[in-house]
């Protein structure tokens, strides 16, 4: 496991735009697979997409394709997923995650399951108004 922090969040407009930050302190593995997945009221968590921190490859779910981008930062440790064009849907609590295990992070059928992420960060809530 590792420590997750997270940063940014808040209230936009629609159409506008906003930036996550998920800060990795303790990091000492090379490879991580870190995800980003979100939770609306009353829903289910829902995955965003994801980043492999040895090759930089990303992977979104369609409806934030093209919209949003996942960034790793070596030097500072952190991912970010830059969010823009943001719509009212994209209300929820966001939540950064990371597989510290080579069973989990060398495939990519588990990306976008939550079961197979073992660090979670605190969550930062996002709103979009309409």
């Amino acid at each position: 496991q590792v420590q997750l922090v997270e940063s940014g969040g808040g209230l936009v407009q629609a159409g506008g735009s906003l930036r996550l930050s998920c800060a990795l302190p303790g990091r000492t593995n090379s490879d991580y697979r870190m995800g980003w997945f979100r939770q609306a009221p009353g829903k289910e968590r829902e995955f965003v997409g994801c980043i492999r921190w040895s090759t930089g490859s990303t992977f979104y779910v369609d409806s934030v394709k093209d919209r949003f981008t996942i960034s790793k930062d070596n030097a500072k440790n952190t991912v970010d997923l830059q969010m823009n064009r943001l719509k009212p849907e994209d209300t929820a609590v966001y939540y950064c995650a990371a597989q510290t295990s080579p069973s989990a992070y060398f495939f990519t059928s588990a990306r976008g399951n939550a079961y197979k992420y073992d660090s979670w960060g605190q969550g930062t809530q996002v709103t979009v108004s309409s």
